[in-house]
């Protein structure tokens, strides 16, 4: 998968200092907490399913 260059820049148009994006509010904490819910969402689906 490649990120463009305008995904980038719109994630990080409101990064202005480190905190910005490593910060317990940061932008990196944000993008991990929607990926493990789309992880989990995913494989509850999987799950529910796979179930008769």
């Amino acid at each position: 998968m490649t990120i463009s260059k305008e995904l980038l820049d719109e994630l990080l148009k409101g990064v202005e200092r480190p905190e910005d994006l490593l910060g317990d509010a940061g932008l990196m904490k944000e993008l991990k907490i929607r990926l493990m819910e789309r992880m989990l969402g995913a494989e509850l689906k999987s799950v529910s399913e796979s179930r008769p």
